[in-house]
This record gives structure tokens, C-alpha cells and sequence, in this order.
């Protein structure tokens, strides 16, 4: 970790709180690989009531060209270049929850507000609270409202075809399954889970390509600072392998150093975004 004394005065309360606590915070070189199937259960039990979701706030943005958002808490992997704020590490200090009912009510008052007709769930991992989501989506289904873009890391989808069926049963719901690495290990060091948990977010798109459902693929695969050429052609060739397809439609990003993405590098011991970084410290001496 690196010298507490740089890090934000706002943020070092919780950085005290997270070593109070067994749940995994923010990933570090000591941090064990973890089972994220674990996480996710462990991270539904503070997000998750019954059919209800912790929410902070639903607001409109420009993404997608212009979409309502609910802003939400928890994930189930610790990714080193995660940009969302600190209700991804500290789920019990954020938000308040809220039915699939309510929940769809902000949405729509967002997306008519801002003259929108699309919404999605943004900050977390949506598959999150199974039961407050697939309502949602039928909401959803019901409404004046064109698409739902559900923004997904793939791990709860890949470890069940189930899961992926119900989603795909809603016309309205197009899938973005975002993949974080290329091989297991390159897994693991930016996500902190195990190797063996690689491959859900790929049984994930081969689960939604059985379905027949609208869905593409994202990769952090355009940034040399994160994931090399080799690995980036192994990412590839396992898409190849599933679907020739899914290479055409690919997004592939790169990595922006928001200050929530900064504080994550620097608890992983990464030099990326380094020179940033000490430019924000100097501006807050």
C-alpha cells in the first residue's frame, strides 16, 4: 500500500474501517485470490433484501447517447482499473435500497426528464440480487422505454445457464459482457479472483449465443499498459474459437485514470498512471 499520507483526506477513514474487516477491499499483491461466486454471495448479503437492491442515486448521462442510470453497489471482483467510487469496497456505507418497482420509477422519471429513452444499472455488477433484477427487466418489458443495456462482468451468468435464459426471455435487454483479462493469470492479478474463475465470463457469451439474445463483448484488451499483445491475441483466439462473430463487434477500451482508478492502482502496487498520480498528490498538499 502505498503512503497513506498522499492518499485524499476524505478517503482515509474507510481505508482505516477496511482493515477492520475479513471482506476483501480493494486488491493488493497480498490479497489471496478469492472465489468471486463467494464474493457475490457474501457482497448480496449487504446489498440484497429480498426483492430489494442498494441504490446511491439515478441520474441521467450522455453514454449511449444518452441514457437513464441507477447507480448502485457491490461486485463480486476487485478490478485494478475499476473506476466506480467506493461503494464497490465499503457496500454498507452506501445507498439505500429500493423495490424493482421504485427502482424502475426513478429510472423512468430520469429518462423523461433528460428526454431518454434507454436505462441501465451502472457502479456494480447488476446479476447482483437475482430476485430484484429479473423484475426490473420485466418492468421493463411493459414500458414505454426502447432498451435496457445491462452492463455485466459474466462471472454470475457463466456459472448459470439458467440465469442467462430468464434475462434472455426480455426483447428490450441487450447484454454487455465486459472481459477483464486473456489468460487466468492475467485474470487473477487484475482481479483478484482465482484462475479457475477465467472462463465463466467466456461461458457466459456461449450461453447467450445458445440463447439467441442480443449481447457483445467488451474487452480492457486496447491498453498495452494493462494487458500485452500476446495476451491480447490469446483473448482473441478464445473468442475466435466460440464465434468468429464476436471478433467483429468487439469493444475493446482503454483504461481513463479517474481518481477512484488511481487509489486502486496504488493499493495493487501498479506504476500505471504513476506521473498522474503524483500530480494530483502535488495538488493536494
Amino acid at each position: 500500500m502505498g503512503d497513506a499520507k498522499k492518499i485524499p483526506a476524505l478517503l482515509f477513514p474507510v481505508l482505516i474501517f477496511s482493515a477492520m474487516k475479513a471482506y476483501p477491499r480493494f486488491l493488493t499483491p497480498e490479497l489471496e485470490p478469492f472465489d468471486p461466486l463467494e464474493l457475490a454471495k457474501a457482497t448480496e448479503r449487504t446489498v440484497c433484501q429480498g426483492d430489494q437492491r442498494k441504490y446511491t442515486e439515478f441520474y441521467a448521462t450522455g453514454v449511449y447517447g444518452g441514457i437513464a442510470t441507477g447507480y448502485t453497489c457491490g461486485c463480486c471482483l476487485r478490478c485494478i482499473f475499476c473506476w466506480v467510487g467506493l461503494s464497490r469496497e465499503f457496500p454498507e456505507s452506501y445507498g439505500r435500497f429500493y423495490s424493482p418497482k421504485q427502482a424502475f420509477q426513478r429510472l423512468k422519471e430520469a429518462a423523461k426528464g433528460h428526454h431518454v429513452s434507454k436505462a441501465r444499472i451502472s457502479g456494480a455488477e447488476p446479476t447482483l440480487g437475482r430476485e430484484h433484477l429479473i423484475p426490473l427487466l420485466g418492468l421493463m418489458e411493459e414500458s414505454p422505454l426502447s432498451l435496457f443495456i445491462l452492463e455485466t462482468n459474466g462471472i454470475l451468468f457463466g456459472a448459470d445457464p439458467g440465469y442467462v435464459k430468464e434475462v434472455s426471455q426480455f426483447q428490450k435487454v441487450h447484454t454487455r459482457i465486459s472481459l477483464k483479462a486473456g489468460t487466468p493469470e492475467g485474470f487473477t492479478k487484475r482481479t483478484g479472483a482465482m484462475p479457475d474463475a477465467f472462463v465463466l465470463p467466456f461461458q457466459a457469451i456461449q450461453s447467450f449465443l445458445g440463447q439467441g439474445a442480443s449481447f457483445h463483448v467488451a474487452s480492457m484488451s486496447a491498453d498495452p499498459r494493462f494487458m500485452d499483445e500476446k495476451e491480447r491475441e490469446s483473448l482473441l483466439h478464445r473468442l475466435q474459437e466460440i464465434d468468429p462473430r464476436l471478433i467483429q463487434h468487439l469493444e475493446e477500451e482503454v483504461v481513463d485514470p479517474y481518481q477512484t482508478t488511481l487509489l486502486r492502482l496504488r493499493y495493487a502496487g501498479s506504476s500505471a498512471f504513476s506521473e498522474e498520480t503524483d500530480d494530483r498528490d502535488r495538488k493536494l498538499r
